[in-house]
Order: structure tokens, then sequence, then C-alpha cells
């Protein structure tokens, strides 16, 4: 009593709606002994004296009504002996009595609700206090567990609705298991099997999920598990928020599934868990699993390869790695990206390092062997590379080459099932439709230790994930294959050949540029970007038939990515090795012919498709002579789309384009960014055209009118769109 007020909640009980009383809400009481309750006041540590103000505004609102006096000192809630409701004849209205040592105190409410409330509430904190107190000095178990169930059963009865009436009991718990280390495995079930009505809408303490996860380790086939922490998991994994702010409650998690992959059936309990969470049906209800499930699976295998990761300090950097570890008597003691953990043997034979670079160097840790091959050629490649002092990207530190030849991990025996079981768990994620967009977002950009990238077992598991994303042909699922900005390399160069997790000769990645293609890359950039970094693996598989690559070879000449003349003809050889590379090349060829015959000088300079027209349509037009001058192309109320950018961007001289109610989209928007430089006025009303594909516009620098009426346009696009094309009126 006469506490600091704090949070207060709504509580029911016998059809009326109550407050639970705290600390301080009962300010103003009628002394119907004062001396000796004067003389017995006691101070607990929970209750303070009262304020000034609390006596100001006692005294404005029951100055006549209470001539006897008031508090000044606050009681403890342990003194309170007994709380009773007044119900003689003739006793004052709305009050309760509370017996204290050598006296009574009488508090008086306003009202009948508020005199519940004040019951109910002084009821609880007297019993709470008291099961605290018996539960603190435990004498026999018997009895400890007896108590237990009691104080459940009071917690679950108590008409008093809040949050602490649920928490006071299981903290009690988690205190009283945290003081006693030598209880046995029965008193460890049954003292949970005594909880568990309070883990129903609860989530468990910090304390008490680390009893948790002790028993999952211990008991994994304990019928507990299954029994009374299925539903406590379920909870979690609905209804959590942040894992941040209760890291035990996604420990606890983690351990829960790796005791059901524990038990006979293995993975399929797993599975059966998993399912049960999506649901039956083919949307999953409940948005916060996935996000759950996923930040448990990348928190587990971050734990396999932690021994690693800790011991990066004294150990060379990725730029050191590249380099060949040749200055590790310069080296920093604490750089940002670290590697390899440095042997003792290797300083030393850095000492003779002359004779050194004759020989393999293996540096080793407790659980890694990277071997590195010193040879003349790698050091002529090092001292070019010396005068760079920036930090190499993440895969390229990690892609096979003479200074990094090969590269093992070694996992201990628990690590390696944690390992199988969580990237189970991801490959089960990634087979539910509904959740691969999101799934693939929360993967990008790559949030694993590059450790496990390294790692061959990991990689190869995962590779089915990925393969999931590059078979999705929903844009937004197998655009996070690629990176997410420049110079952060995404999944797209972890499988590609060269990079450290392509063990396929390229067959994933000749699925993810055949799906990427077959969206809306099919644009200068990414041709540029391959052509760039991925040339020789494409002609490779070319070369074995590959019909994707086939029709990138065929693109890079039809789009003149390749400026060198010997690299075209040895494309063009490539081609004429195989019969499909044959044929589109012999196709390339007549398109190209046809392409001049469209542009040579000539024709009209405007021109109008009548309403309806397809695709079809305007390529057999465009085909049927020359077309070198025309300067406006209506294409307004026909049944165009995307798909007749590709004769759209043969027309060198068109100025104005009219797509006026058209099903023209994002991904024809994007192919006109790229060849159609010189267009001035451009009309989209009534187009399916989205932000993704407007933004695209942003380099068209010539666009003197825009129309984008009745289209996706947001806001934020529109303004950006200001800002780049300041020519448009």
């Amino acid at each position: 009593l006469g506490a600091a007020p704090c949070r207060r909640a709504l509580l029911h009980c016998n059809g009326m709606r109550y407050k639970l009383l705290q600390e301080g809400d009962i300010q103003v009481c009628v002394i119907r002994h004062p001396r000796t309750f004067l003389s017995k006041i006691l101070t607990s540590k929970f209750l303070r004296r009262w304020e000034p103000h609390h006596l100001t505004l006692a005294d404005s609102a029951v100055a006549s009504a209470t001539p006897t006096g008031y508090m000044e000192n606050s009681i403890s809630y342990s003194a309170i002996e007994d709380v009773q409701l007044l119900s003689w004849e003739n006793a004052p209205k709305y009050c309760l009595q509370l017996t204290i040592p050598g006296g009574t105190v009488l508090l008086q409410a306003a009202n009948s609700y508020l005199r519940d409330q004040w019951f109910h509430s002084l009821q609880w904190k007297k019993k709470i206090y008291k099961y605290k107190k018996v539960l603190s000095n435990p004498s026999r178990w018997e009895v400890v567990l007896k108590e237990i169930r009691t104080l459940v059963d009071m917690a679950l009865t108590s008409p008093l609705q809040d949050d602490s009436i649920h928490q006071a009991p299981l903290e009690i718990v988690s205190k009283l298991l945290s003081e006693n280390n030598n209880l046995t495995t029965q008193d460890h079930e049954s003292i949970i099997v005594a909880i568990a009505p309070l883990l129903e809408n609860n989530h468990p303490p910090p304390d008490l999920c680390e009893f948790f996860c002790k028993h999952c380790r211990e008991r994994p086939r304990s019928m507990v598990v299954i029994e009374v922490f299925t539903p406590v998991v379920q909870r979690i994994l609905k209804h959590n928020m942040d894992f941040g702010k209760c890291p035990r409650l996604r420990l606890f998690t983690q351990e829960y599934i790796l005791a059901l992959n524990e038990l006979n059936a293995g993975m399929e309990v797993v599975k059966k868990f998993i399912h049960s969470m999506h649901g039956p049906t083919g949307q999953c209800p409940h948005p916060r699993v996935l996000p759950n499930l996923v930040a448990v699976c990348l928190a587990a295998i971050y734990s396999c390869y932690e021994e690693f990761i800790n011991s990066r300090d004294n150990s060379p950097s990725l730029k050191e790695i590249r380099n060949g570890c040749q200055q590790q008597c310069d080296r920093k003691p604490n750089l940002p990206l670290r590697l390899l953990h440095t042997s003792p043997d290797l300083v030393s034979q850095e000492a003779t390092l002359t004779e050194s670079r004759l020989k393999p160097v293996i540096v080793t840790s407790n659980e890694i062997h990277v071997e590195v091959e010193h040879n003349n050629k790698a050091n002529q490649k090092m001292t070019a590379n010396v005068g760079n002092d920036s930090e190499p990207n993440l895969i390229d530190c990690l892609m096979v080459s003479p200074t990094c030849s090969t590269m093992s991990i070694e996992l201990s025996a628990q690590a390696d099932r944690i390992l199988g079981c969580y990237v189970e768990i991801l490959k089960m994620l990634s087979d539910y439709d509904d959740w691969r967009p999101a799934l693939a977002s929360l993967l990008q950009p790559i949030p694993f230790p590059k450790e496990a990238l390294a790692h061959e077992k990991f990689t190869k598991e995962l590779k089915y994930v990925i393969q999931r994303f590059a078979e999705d042909p929903r844009q937004e699922v197998h655009s996070c294959l690629l990176s997410v900005r420049a110079g952060k390399d995404g999944w797209f160069q972890l499988y590609s050949p060269g990079g450290v997790a392509c063990d396929d000769d390229g067959e994933l990645f000749a699925s993810m540029v055949h799906i990427l293609m077959g969206s809306c890359y099919k644009t200068k950039k990414f041709l540029l970007s391959l052509a760039e970094n991925k040339l020789g693996p494409c002609m490779l598989l070319a070369l074995r038939g590959n019909q994707t690559m086939v029709e990138i070879l065929c693109l890079m000449l039809e789009y003149n990515i390749i400026d060198n003349n010997d690299t075209q003809l040895q494309i063009i050889s490539t081609l004429e090795s195989t019969d499909v590379g044959k044929r589109m090349y012999e196709q390339l060829c007549d398109r190209q012919r046809e392409l001049k015959e469209l542009q040579r000088k000539g024709g009209p300079t405007r021109l109008t498709l009548p309403s309806k027209s397809t695709d079809a349509d305007l390529a057999r037009l465009l085909s049927s002579g020359s077309f070198g001058n025309l300067e406006n192309l209506s294409l307004a109320f026909t049944n165009v789309t995307s798909a007749c950018a590709e004769h759209l961007i043969k027309l060198p001289s068109l100025k104005q384009l009219n797509l006026w109610s058209t099903q023209f989209g994002d991904a024809g928007l994007r192919l006109l960014s790229e060849h159609l430089t010189m267009l001035q006025v451009l009309n989209l009303c009534e187009t399916p055209v989205t932000d993704a594909g407007l933004l695209a516009l942003s380099s068209m620098k010539s666009l003197c009118s825009l129309n984008m009426n009745s289209t996706k346009l947001s806001a934020d696009t529109y303004e950006d769109l200001k800002v780049f094309l300041t020519s448009v009126c």
C-alpha cells in the first residue's frame, strides 16, 4: 500500500470488470485503532512512504469522511494477516478490513467495483508472498511439488486478469529450479507437468527456458518434450516478435527441434511439426512462423561454426589469404574480416621464406585445415595486388585459385548433426509455395558466415534450396538469387562456375540463367555482366549443347555486347559446333538481315496499328519493308504486350511511342530504356506498368513527355522520376 503506481489491466470476475490493484493505487484509509496501528507500522522494500501529493489528493477527496487520520507510512504485504469484506449490519459501505499485528485497518473505496478490485488484489499479493517464502527454503520435495500445484491452481482460478498473475508463479518456480541443481529427472518432469497449464498462454521466463533446454538435451525422448513442450514452442513461433529481446526462447526452440530429431522417426517427426506450424491449407495463417523458424535455423547453423568464427583473432585477413599469407609479420592484431587461425609453426616458417615458397604450407586450427601452395606465378599475382588496400569480397576470397588451392572444414559429430537437421528444415521450408518468396527474401543477402560457405557439405545440402528458388517462376523469388547491390555477391555468383559452391559443372548456373532470362532480365546490363565474368563457363556449357547458354551467346552477338573480334569469332565457332547452336545462329543471321532491311532509310514516318492488333501482327508488319524513317508509332488500344519490345528496339529513328490501353508491362519498359535512348514522347496511360518498370525510365534523359495516368505509379516513384527526368513536362 502506498507504493508508486504502475501499469493497470482490466479483469473479469462473475460478470464484473475489474482493474488489478497495483502498488500505490490505495492512497487513503480509515484507521480503526490509530494508536496501535502507528506503533505496529512495518515498511517493506516493495512499498514506500507516502509522498506529500498523495496527502493532498486524499485531503481534498475524503477529509470530511475520514476524521480519524491518514496513513503516514507504508504497510508491507507480508504484515497483512487477513483481508475481509465488511458484511455486518450497519457496517460502513464499500470497506475492507485488514488484520495486521496489533490492530486492524479499514479501507473504504468509492464503490463496490473498486472495493472488489482491492480485495482480490490484496488476497493475491498476500498469497504470492506466502508462496515465495515457502518455496525459498524447500525441505521435502513432495511438499514443494504440492505447493507448486496449489500455486498454479490459484493463478488459474484467480479473477484477476493480468500478465503478472501467471508470470509470478513461473518466476518463483524458475528461481527455485536455478537454486536447486540436485533434483532428479523425475522431479524435473513432475515440476514441468505441474506448471504446464500456465505455459499455454505465457512465454516461459529466461531461467525456465534454460531449464527446459537442459531437459531437452538430457532427456530428448521424454514424453514431456512431446506433450508439454510442443504447445509452448508452437506458441513461441506463432507470437514471438523479436528473438533479439528474448534469445533464450530461441535457444529453447532450437533444443526442442533437436530433441524431436533424436526420436526414432527422426526428421519425419520434425517434418510433421513443420507441417503443423504451416497448417493444412495452401496459405499459412500465422505470418510470424516463417521468420521465427528461419531465425532459429540461422542461429543453429551459426553455432556449428562458432569455434572457427571465434578463432579469427590473430589470424590472416581475407586480403592476406588472397596474397598468399606473405605479410604475417606486419599483420595487425584485430582486422574485421578473418578466415584462418594462425599456427605457431607458420610464423617460424616465415624466417625461411625462400625455402617455404617451394613447398605447400599447411595452416591448421583445431578443426580447420587450409592448404596454401606458393609458386612463382602466385607470387607474381600477389605482388601485383599488394598495392590494393581494399578487402576482397566474400566469393572472391573463397574461389578456387592458385593462392588458396584447397579448403576443408571438419565439424564435430554433434555440430554435424545440428547442421544436418537445420539445413533439412530450410529444405522443408522451401517446399511450401506460399513461404518461398519470404524465405528467398530472408536469405538475401547471404546470411551465413564465410566458414559455412567454405564448408563443402553445407553448400552441397543448401543447393536444394537455391534450386527451388531457380525453378520458381515468380519474379520476387528468383530475383533474390542476384546480389542486393553492386559489389555484394549473391547466390548466383556463389553457385556459378568458379564459385566455391559450384560442384555440378554449371547445371544450377544454367538453370538460374534460364529463369532470369525468361523473366525480365533479358537486358544489356545482365548480358554484359555475364560477358565480363562468366563468358568462359557460358561458352563451355553452350559447347555441351545447353540451349539456354546458346541463346545467351546469340544475344551477346545480337546486342553487340562483345567488342573483341577474336572473341566474337570464338563464340561463332562455339555456336556452329552443335546442332542447336548452328540452328539458332542461322536464325540470328536471318534476323540481322531483316534488321538491316528494317533500318534501311525509307518508309513512313508515322504508323498506327489497328485496334485489337497483337504482337504477331506488329512483327509481321515490321518485317514487310523498311522503317528506317519511322518516328511516330501508335499502338493505342491494341493487344500488344511486353514481347513486342524486341521489335520496337530495332526502330532506330523512333521518337514517339503511344502504348495507351495496352498490356505492355515492366519487362518491356526495361528493354526500351536500354535501347531506345532517343525516345522523346511515351504514353503509358492505362497500362499495367508498376514502380519496378517505371524506375527504369530514369535513364531515358531525352524524354520530354511521359503520360503515366491510370497506372500503379506511387508518389515516391513519381518524385524520383521528377529528379532524373528534368526535361519532362
